[in-house]
């Protein structure tokens, strides 16, 4: 799914030795027995080695809390003794400290793992949160712990192209795309394929969610952990729901926060088609919103007039792109970008309003393609690819593709195209497929767990949610009414992190299924969630450090 890496409201800014496998694990584990050995093979060292933490790469800026080290896992867990990468692995340690209560000593109950989706999203600023009100009560009784997932950052560096020529600016973004631009997509598709499999080789096939979900269970054993506590947002909570699945007796408490519909059918052709159609509702959302607060931005009293306004942008960037690299296809990514996050509407529409009044300033500044950040986008797109493409059957057949799509795209233009040229790699990927694992626990086989969404989340649609609870048995599902915000644990809604709180902290979840109502809409004149929260952080972050720190 194209998605960005997911924070959850947790990370805007910025794992018992195993003597055995657990038989209901053991019956549904795709592959071989020798994967199956292999992961117990990986666990087991792991665990005898531990993880040597110590000082930060480039640790200036972070504070001394904050430690790093690596972790060993095999890049074929088929052959444990062959070639074997480094997972970077980052922790700040259980404050002990009640934020409610200065002189109350809080128990440590062990470490949570974090990921934050992607696929393809770096983990290791996770720890950092921990300074922020939202998670301080959650980082005084844990060890907050991220990482960077196999071919992410500095774990095996994943590339598929020279990141000089990752960022491609300005480009159109035809909603209904003529067959001229679809044969020069196809072509690049394929070349973009290739360099995926010239550049890696045949380490490639071993870049899958069945391989992040055996490498969490090796981290759990080098964290020490008899049992797994972890948060995993968006693309997390499906490698997430494969651990539960293969590895359900060495779960404590899992959070999926974002859910993506795991069903085998939707993996990932149709969940990207799912999405594309979410968003279009998004869209709506956006521009109805837009539309309220006419008086602002001056884009038109209806979801309609601002759609015609975002148009006529759209038509003066094809003519003249502003700052000579924002054309229709970064206005599009700008946009794209509000639909995962609603605080970003206040400056995404000033931006678009500013434009259209002759000042294109605010839109370059929010929309222009950051070349210093090429490497570590192109780096986290492969991986995205990579995952994607290897986890499960594609369409090879481009005219399949432009069926579904062009049929979609009728009634959902927005991101439905965009979408379609991010994967299309996978219809000519070289690494074999595998076919999806049927993620499912029977009654009593996994401890309960905790499911978070927003019902109008476009990402990964609020169906699938639902469809993670149904598969879960015990599992309960949270729900924050009426909002879309891609990610939602340690947010403002402060109901949705009273659930969080409580089932991390005490283990206790509803009865069944939960509500809370929708956080507050974005207002045009007051600075947005996220701006609050790198406010705090970077003041946390100067005391604990006596400097100021970079943060955006």
């Amino acid at each position: 799914m194209t998605a960005a890496a997911v924070w959850t409201a947790a990370g805007s800014l910025v794992l018992t030795a195993l003597a055995g496998a657990p038989a209901s694990g053991a019956a549904r584990l795709p592959g071989t027995a020798a994967e199956l050995r292999g992961t117990v093979v990986a666990a087991a060292r792991a665990r005898t080695a531990g993880i040597d933490f110590g000082a930060c790469p480039k640790a200036r800026d972070l504070p001394g809390t904050l430690e790093c080290g690596t972790v060993l896992v095999p890049l074929d867990y088929a052959h444990p003794d062959g070639e074997r990468i480094r997972l970077s692995v980052s922790r700040v340690r259980a404050t002990h400290k009640d934020p409610r209560n200065s002189k109350r000593r809080v128990p440590r109950q062990g470490a949570l793992v974090f990921n934050p989706g992607g696929p393809g999203a770096d983990g290791t600023s996770f720890p950092l949160m921990g300074l922020l009100p939202e998670w301080k009560r959650v980082a005084a009784a844990y060890d907050l712990v991220g990482y960077a997932p196999r071919g992410v950052g500095r774990s095996a560096p994943l590339s598929c192209q020279d990141p000089k020529g990752f960022f491609k600016a300005p480009t159109p973004a035809p909603t209904h795309p003529s067959r001229a631009y679809k044969e020069r997509r196809v072509t690049e598709a394929k070349a973009y394929a290739g360099g995926c499999a010239r550049r890696a080789g045949q380490a490639l096939r071993h870049y899958n969610s069945l391989n992040n979900a055996r490498d969490l269970d090796v981290l759990r054993a080098a964290l020490g952990e008899d049992r797994l506590t972890f948060v995993g947002a968006s693309y997390g909570t499906y490698f997430g729901a494969l651990y539960a699945t293969l590895f359900p007796s060495h779960v404590r408490r899992m959070v999926f926060d974002a859910a993506v519909n795991p069903a085998p059918d939707r993996i990932w052709y149709r969940n990207n088609l799912d999405q594309s159609a979410a968003f279009e509702a998004r869209w709506a959302d956006f521009r109805e919103w837009m539309a309220r607060h006419d008086d602002v931005y001056a884009l038109g009293r209806t979801a309609g007039q601002v759609q015609k306004s975002y148009d006529r942008a759209r038509e003066r960037l094809a003519a003249e792109p502003a700052g000579g690299s924002v054309g229709p296809g970064q206005l599009q990514g700008l946009f794209l970008t509000a639909g995962y996050y609603d605080d970003h509407w206040p400056g995404s529409a000033e931006a678009l309003s500013a434009y259209l009044k002759g000042d294109p300033e605010p839109l370059v500044a929010l929309a222009a393609p950051h070349r210093e950040g090429a490497a570590e986008a192109e780096n986290g797109n492969a991986v995205y690819t990579a995952v994607e493409c290897n986890d499960a059957p594609w369409p090879a057949d481009f005219e399949v593709w432009d069926r579904d799509n062009t049929r979609l795209a009728r009634v959902a233009p927005f991101e439905t195209w965009s979408n379609v040229w991010a994967n299309l790699p996978c219809a000519y990927w070289k690494a074999p497929r595998q076919r999806p694992l049927d993620v499912r626990t029977g009654p009593g086989e996994l401890p309960p767990t905790l499911i978070l969404a927003a019902e109008r989340d476009a990402a990964a649609p609020y169906d699938g949610a639902l469809e993670l609870r149904r598969r879960l048995a015990g599992s309960v599902l949270v729900t924050e009414r009426g909002a879309g915000t891609h990610g939602i644990a340690g947010g403002p809604n402060t109901c949705v992190n009273a659930y969080l709180d409580a089932y991390l902290l005490q283990g206790r979840l509803p009865a069944r299924r939960a509500e809370c109502a929708p956080r507050a809409e974005p207002r045009p004149d007051g600075p947005t969630f996220h701006e609050s929260r790198a406010r705090q952080l970077r003041e946390a972050l100067k005391i604990a450090t006596g400097r100021p720190a970079a943060i955006r």
